[in-house]
């Protein structure tokens, strides 16, 4: 049987990627700091790897870093990974990443993962990139970044955005599979503004704040176009409606 390491398996995507593996009956396990595993000092990283066939990186920063943290984060947390996996002989390296960072865009932390994914390519390791929309669940931090004087400005730039239990089903899904050597893209069913998905999501916690639409407005740190956030054509659709997210989850 395969064994497969979730990297940042405590994590929001981390833990439902591994909740979709056990359920599958595969042989699983959480790699995080929390199980003494860090990726950025390399402490923990063999004795995680020992025998893993698949390892799944789905690991982020932490969200009090500045660009440049999260630019040195991800490369050299992935650099430290995929060397692992080299002297393991892992078979598969899986990363989850963003839609969008294969184009022109000039986000911060999209050059981040854009670095990331380039050092996965160039590793020698059969792999698969598995790119997603925005996660209903980061609305909340969307808002947080673009709130100025009690107003969330927000371009109407067009996304498909993805519950986080579906972005976890598709990377299991992919995991279990053959590698792909390539990229693929995942998002939800339907297409929003980024401003509605937000207005949405702050209106349904009753959330006081007003949101406005503004396409001059940056979007972490960048002005974007209106498809800079939209995956390409032929990406994978997932079945969840933010409506019927917001019905079970209260946003």
């Amino acid at each position: 049987m395969a064994r497969f390491v979730v990297i940042g398996g405590s994590g929001r995507i981390g833990s439902g990627i591994v909740r979709e593996l056990s359920a599958g009956g595969h042989d699983v396990s959480a790699a995080s700091r929390r199980t003494g595993v860090d990726t950025v000092t390399g402490e923990g990283l063999a004795r995680a790897l020992a025998g893993a066939d698949v390892v799944i990186d789905s690991a982020r920063p932490p969200s009090s870093y500045g660009d440049d943290e999260v630019f040195e984060f991800f490369t050299t947390s992935t650099a430290n990974l995929l060397a692992a996996g080299t002297a393991e002989g892992v078979g598969h390296h899986v990363t989850v990443t963003t839609v969008g960072t294969t184009r022109r865009h000039g986000i911060p932390y999209y050059e981040a993962k854009t670095a990331q994914e380039s050092l996965v390519r160039e590793s020698g390791l059969p792999y698969s990139l598995v790119h997603a929309t925005q996660f209903f669940e980061f609305a909340g931090t969307i808002a947080e970044v673009s709130t100025v004087d009690s107003q969330v400005r927000l371009p109407g730039a067009l996304t498909r955005p993805i519950a986080a239990s579906d972005v976890a089903k598709a990377v299991a899904r992919v995991a279990v599979g053959p590698p792909l050597d390539g990229d693929i893209e995942i998002a939800g069913p339907e297409r929003f503004g980024l401003d509605e998905f937000v207005r949405r999501v702050l209106a349904a916690r009753h959330d006081p704040r007003t949101v406005v639409r503004d396409d001059d407005a940056p979007y972490f740190g960048a002005v974007i176009e209106e498809g800079t956030l939209l995956p390409v054509e032929g990406a994978r659709l997932f079945e969840t409606r933010l409506d019927d997210w917001l019905r079970r989850t209260g946003g």
